[in-house]
């Protein structure tokens, strides 16, 4: 990889209201070409089951595309994941908590967390027909109608029932770099829960630009008993086309992963998620 594409910077900020949003931080090369996952311990076994699941990470975070992992090379791949991997380091998830009974540090969970060189990485996706997402991830913001029971709400940036799931948002976002943010009450005045499954979504990016975001991602989540879980639609327009996807019977934490996962696959170039 060229000198300039190392200097690349990302800006990346996480815009979550209802509590203290985070400054934008600059993000290098570095630190989009690694990934973190958790492991029981610092043994060779769980080592070695940490860095297929890395690898599995950095691909989807520097492509964007989730179509790679079912991918039939790929499981080749994973069994030599290790020799992806630059550097690792570990945090011990319990630290400051003192070691009782028979537990040893083989028992605790840890963050193992693995460095990658870009062009080792770049050619793994090259040989999985893909390429490297560089552009600057988007802020998104949110159009979200809730339907649960008797319990319906549009997500606000104010709205105290969606307190969890802006949260839950916001944390959807990390493996993939990306951002959210959430519009004011008052720009959703005329957007009732029917009218928001309907809108045309040029008027929504609109809005999206007065909520902080750069385009708009549009859903509706509602709670299936019949599934045991939610019902997820999810809508985003790029490049004049309107991109649409579905999860069911899935935890809102997972409606939401499927829902950033989605757009990125989207806004990378990778095709309908």
């Amino acid at each position: 990889m060229s000198g300039f594409l190392r200097s690349v910077r990302l800006t990346v900020g996480l815009v979550i209201a209802g509590f203290a949003p985070c400054a934008a931080v600059a993000i290098t090369l570095d630190d989009l070409y690694q990934s973190r996952t958790i492991v029981t311990g610092q043994g060779e076994e769980n080592r070695q089951l940490g860095f297929r699941d890395c690898l599995d990470r950095v691909l989807v975070r520097v492509s964007g595309d989730q179509r790679l992992l079912a991918k039939p090379e790929m499981a080749a791949l994973r069994d030599k994941a290790g020799s992806f991997v630059d550097s690792f380091r570990y945090h011990d998830r319990l630290e400051g908590i003192p070691i009782h009974d028979e537990q040893g540090t083989h028992d605790r969970p840890h963050d193992l967390t693995c460095l990658y060189k870009p062009d080792v990485i770049d050619k793994v996706l090259t040989s999985l027909g893909s390429r490297p997402w560089l552009a600057k991830r988007p802020t998104l913001a949110v159009f979200l109608s809730t339907e649960q029971g008797a319990r319906h709400f549009v997500l606000s940036a104010e709205e105290t029932r969606g307190e969890t799931m802006r949260e839950s948002f916001a944390n959807a976002t990390g493996p993939l770099l990306m951002h959210v943010a959430f519009p004011k009450a008052a720009q959703l005045a005329d957007l009732g829960e029917d009218a928001l499954r309907t809108a045309d979504l040029a008027r929504l990016d609109r809005l999206a630009k007065q909520a902080g975001g750069s385009q708009a991602l549009v859903g509706s989540i509602v709670w299936s008993d019949k599934e045991l879980g939610w019902i997820a639609d999810w809508r985003l327009a790029d490049h004049g086309k309107t991109y649409r996807w579905q999860v069911r019977g899935v935890s809102f934490d997972e409606a939401f992963r499927v829902a950033i996962d989605g757009a990125a696959q989207i806004l990378s170039g990778n095709g309908q998620p």
